[in-house]
């Protein structure tokens, strides 16, 4: 099925292990192995995006049985957007959703809508902070 929208896979292990993870609160460490349960995702990829937050500065983490990740930063410091751009590298806000230097046409086919896409979702994950996650989510 095609999607308008496509989130790598890596920054949505990103997002939702630092929200499993804001949750759990400060003293809280989750290994690899219990997010990729929770997340139904690869430990192994699991393991490469939580090392590049680590490397980041979001996420300490411990060696051991008892190891794991934890927060470094408050949950009110860090916004969906500083996780995206962790993992993805800084979001753009483009004329032409192609990235083309020119155009056949005097404008663009899609008009505006893919800027205003980019911009929606860009304005959101800069405006939810894991703090707003602590406040209105449950693990299940």
């Amino acid at each position: 099925m095609a999607k308008v929208v496509n989130i790598t896979e890596a920054v949505s292990i990103g997002l939702h292990s630092m929200v499993i993870i804001a949750l759990l609160g400060e003293k809280a460490h989750i290994n690899v192995n219990e997010l990729a349960e929770k997340t139904g995702s690869s430990k192994f990829h699991i393991s490469k995006v939580m090392q590049k937050l680590v490397k980041d500065g979001f996420l300490g983490s411990t060696r051991g049985p008892s190891g794991g990740f934890y927060l470094i930063k408050s949950p009110k410091e860090v916004s969906l957007q500083d996780i995206y751009e962790s993992i993805e590298g800084k979001l753009v806000v483009n004329k032409c959703p192609l990235n083309h230097p020119t155009c056949p046409f005097d404008s663009c086919i899609f008009e505006d809508v893919t800027i205003q896409m980019t911009k929606k979702f860009r304005d959101f994950i800069r405006d939810h902070t894991l703090d707003y996650y602590i406040q209105n989510r449950k693990l299940s």
